[in-house]
């Protein structure tokens, strides 16, 4: 999954909003930063699971 970015140096937890309701719902990630914006790769038998815990924590996906 791709966050979209760019996000300015003085905005943080960006990255934390997403990774803490996929750690609530005991999904692994790796995660990959860039100077523009973040990569959030998760199994792919774990997606949909991942999609629904972003979901319910409030955030908008894109292309779903």
């Amino acid at each position: 999954m791709k966050v979209q970015g760019p996000f300015a140096f003085d905005q943080t937890g960006i990255l934390a909003s997403f990774l803490d309701p996929l750690a609530v719902a005991a999904i692994g990630i790796f995660a990959v930063s860039t100077f523009d914006t973040d990569y959030i790769l998760v199994k792919s038998e774990n997606l949909a699971k991942a999609l629904a815990a972003l979901k319910q924590a409030g955030h908008h996906l894109i292309g779903e």
